[in-house]
């Protein structure tokens, strides 16, 4: 938790040329994560839990997709394939002309690549993120809980095409005796499904809605090239096809993980979200990232990555530091009732 990051400002006050927009603007929570050493007492992505000893881990006992089944791994097997590559990946930063894999890397790559068959049968879901309020404001959090837990089965499943997760709230100072050794999965269906041990580095940021959930005047509005040459500003210099992408990338919500915030719709339209318990309209809180930017969100990019960036292995995606993928490099939010954060949560790919 020392690192900072830091968002630049944005290419454009949007909020000037659109002032309609202020009133629609919302704190977000940027958890920039990045590789570290998470303990039990810190937020982290993939890190340990402050799991009570006498409380049961949860496991998955729903059917799962058994497509790509010879690719799973267990858990100890995609931490050796991971630091084989990084290691290779070291051995060619420090010399070129060093060989890519060694004999013995090589010997247990391929025997590890054989993969497992299918396992049916309860899965211990896996640690994805623990945030404690301390360190990440946690939107409709229930009284009393300063501890936001999150996990999830690493298989697919017949319906969903990206892992089901589970939420737990609790009082981090009820936990006085920590489960030393939580059960792990027998496999894991993608190592992509496996989060990479992330330290945290929160920002708050503010952000505006998608252009999708603007009113058709607004959307409009924003559209027209005339109102932003008035303004001065060339929005087509960056690479954006129109105003309201350049919008959408750069001005109103920011990718990677956060909390808070506004939906990032784009691989659907917006659609009511309300609870499946009480009917209200649930609210974002945490985005579960492939990436923390990408080529066309560049902007986002913190300052310090610009001057020191953090490394990633060889043929990793730039800027996916959890090594996670959602359903080909998309993001899953999870969206919560503000009426009862008890209530069954909502999954949401986009």
């Amino acid at each position: 938790m020392n690192a900072i990051f830091t968002t630049p400002p944005r290419l454009f006050d949007v909020t000037a040329l659109f002032p309609q927009l202020a009133p629609l603007a919302r704190t977000a929570t940027r958890l920039h994560p990045r590789p570290g050493s998470p303990t039990v007492h810190d937020s982290s992505v993939g890190g340990p839990l402050l799991w009570p000893a006498d409380e049961p881990w949860p496991h998955c006992v729903e059917p799962h997709d058994s497509e790509a089944a010879d690719e799973m791994h267990s858990p100890d097997e995609i931490r050796i394939l991971r630091r084989i590559h990084a290691a290779a990946a070291e051995r060619r930063l420090r010399d070129p002309q060093a060989p890519a894999i060694t004999p013995e890397e090589r010997e247990i790559e391929q025997r590890l690549r054989e993969g497992h068959p299918w396992f049916d049968g309860p899965i211990p879901m896996i640690p994805v993120a623990q945030l404690y309020a301390r360190d990440v404001p946690l939107p409709a959090s229930p009284p009393g809980a300063d501890l936001l837990q999150v996990l999830w089965c690493p298989c697919d499943h017949e319906e969903f095409a990206h892992p089901r997760t589970a939420l737990f709230w609790r009082s981090s100072a009820s936990v006085t005796d920590v489960l030393e050794a939580p059960p792990e999965p027998p496999v894991i269906q993608f190592d992509w499904y496996l989060p990479e041990p992330c330290l945290l580095a929160p920002e708050q940021i503010t952000e505006y809605p998608s252009p999708l959930e603007l009113s058709k005047e607004l959307q409009q509005q924003l559209g027209d090239v005339n109102l932003w040459e008035t303004a001065g500003f060339a929005w087509d210099s960056t690479g954006a096809l129109d105003p309201q992408e350049f919008y959408f990338r750069n001005l109103c919500h920011a990718p990677g993980w956060k909390t808070g915030g506004w939906t990032r719709w784009g691989l659907t339209d917006p659609m009511p979200r309300p609870c499946p318990e009480c009917g209200t309209e649930t609210t974002p809180l945490l985005t579960i990232a492939s990436s923390e930017w990408n080529s066309g969100s560049k902007s986002w990019m913190p300052d310090e990555e610009r001057t020191s960036p953090t490394p990633l292995l060889i043929g990793t995606p730039p800027s996916n530091f959890t090594l996670l993928d959602i359903a080909g490099a998309y993001s899953l939010q999870l969206h919560v009732c503000p009426a009862s954060p008890e209530h069954p949560h909502i999954e949401l790919v986009q």
